[in-house]
């Protein structure tokens, strides 16, 4: 089974996917950190790519290739469910437009990397333009196993739980989260996103409710979901 390690580097996170002897390298801004852990932990990087190609994802990709002998894994021509050999095991690429167009993420065993299409208590801003491409996006991550662990490509726990107590004053679930928060291994689970994000929580009835008061369609599933990437 693969590993992860998380490299912050400001408020961006970039990883490592692990296996007993090689590595794939995603947003590794952190290219010092990352050679360091590879050479401490006698890791072979063998591919680097990125969840998207936003300069601060891809900022760490040219000294990562320099300095070893991986392979850049393009992340506009990787393909949906195309599978990443890494130590034997499997890495599947989901593409998730919505973000950006060329926006994928990766899933391992537990581990989802996502990048800026799901970040923890929020999404990513649509700079895509593709509200419904990022709408099926979300449905498909939220498919995964409650247990699948989000690894995003940013920390915005602290902003995001304010917007999500925001909508939701009511919602406890909220602050036990918050008081769990670790700025030292940022993740969340699926279960956690569907208690306390907005943008996964378009069908529990104190969203809905929220989406009448103010008077917001709400009807169906993408109404509801339309409705909420307008507020606020």
């Amino acid at each position: 089974m693969l590993q992860i390690e998380q490299f912050r580097y400001g408020d961006n996170l970039g990883y490592l996917i692990f296996g007993q002897t090689e590595a794939m390298a995603t947003d590794g801004g952190a290219w010092q950190e990352i050679l360091a852990f590879l050479e401490t932990h006698n890791l072979t990087l063998k591919f680097v790519t990125n969840t998207h190609q936003h300069y601060d994802h891809t900022s760490g990709n040219e000294q990562l290739l320099r300095k070893t002998k991986a392979k850049f894994l393009n992340p506009t021509t990787l393909t949906d469910n195309q599978e990443i050999i890494i130590d034997g095991d499997v890495v599947i690429v989901y593409r998730t437009p919505g973000h950006t167009s060329d926006s994928i993420c990766f899933h391992t065993g537990n581990i989802l990397v996502t990048g800026d299409t799901l970040f923890n208590a929020t999404i990513g801003n649509c700079f895509s333009g593709d509200q419904k491409s990022f709408y099926q996006s979300i449905k498909h991550l939220m498919s995964l196993p409650g247990e699948t662990k989000i690894y995003a490509g940013h920390d915005y726990i602290r902003d995001s739980l304010a917007f999500a107590r925001h909508l939701e004053p009511d919602n406890k679930q909220i602050d036990l989260f918050g008081n769990s928060y670790d700025p030292d291994y940022v993740y969340s689970t699926l279960d956690d996103e569907r208690k306390i994000n907005p943008y996964l929580r378009f069908n529990e009835e104190p969203i809905i409710n929220l989406l009448k008061v103010n008077n917001l369609p709400h009807a169906t599933e993408w109404e509801r979901w339309e409705s909420l990437m307008s507020i606020d």
